[in-house]
């Protein structure tokens, strides 16, 4: 008894470079929208609430986010410290701001997110310092009352 072969080739394998490359360009493309803006943010600072408070015209370039709590500390990227320790954190920011191609200190817009219960006195030293240090820019964030809100609180 004979056996002959059968006139199959195996199995075919599916090339998946193609796939790969779409799969990275995919994490690309979403990598390029998401907003990084909500990163920003401590979830400890409450915004005081204002009816003139409006959203931003449009992108800050080289921002630099300041969040001052209510017990008076300053929290810039992951350090929180004192006031008289935020002048050598923004003199650092600065060095590395005026070393970088394209960027200037001049250009660079400081903004302070303050908790609605820190002290306004306390938000100009933060000005103050900034200012020592040599920025120049400065944004306030609040967050905005709907309108429907308005009034019609009891």
């Amino acid at each position: 008894m004979r056996f002959g072969r059968k006139g199959g080739a195996g199995f075919a394998e599916g090339d998946m470079t193609p796939m790969i490359d779409m799969t990275f360009q995919l994490i690309a493309f979403f990598m390029v929208l998401v907003n990084f803006s909500e990163a920003d943010q401590n979830q400890r600072i409450r915004l005081p609430s204002s009816e003139l408070a409006k959203p931003p015209d449009g992108p800050v370039q080289s921002p630099i986010t300041l969040q001052l709590t209510d017990k008076g500390t300053i929290i810039f990227g992951p350090d929180e410290t004192t006031l008289a320790g935020l002048r050598p954190l923004l003199a650092r920011e600065r060095t590395v701001i005026d070393n970088t191609p394209g960027r200037s200190t001049a250009e660079a817009t400081v903004i302070i997110r303050a908790d609605r219960n820190a002290q306004t006195g306390r938000v100009q030293e933060v000005i103050g310092v900034c200012q020592d240090v040599g920025f120049e820019k400065f944004a306030l964030r609040a967050k905005q009352e709907e309108a429907g809100l308005q009034g019609g609180r009891t």
